[in-house]
């Protein structure tokens, strides 16, 4: 005979496991650290600075 399965709790389990993967992706997608966030906060503004001692001034006749 067939075990008797709460249908319900089938339909949550199965939520609950497509939540997961969802999640795991997500972490992979977007997930990055503070140390990298802040690594690529402080390259960017080293990078824009370099390019604004660059920059020529306008010329006023």
């Amino acid at each position: 005979m067939a075990d008797i399965v709460s249908l319900a709790k089938a339909r949550k389990a199965k939520a609950r496991t497509q939540k997961d993967a969802a999640a795991a992706e997500n972490r992979v997608k977007f997930g990055r650290t503070k140390a990298e966030k802040t690594k690529s906060a402080a390259e960017k503004t080293i990078a824009q600075k370099i390019v604004d001692a660059h920059k020529r001034e306008p010329r006023q006749d």
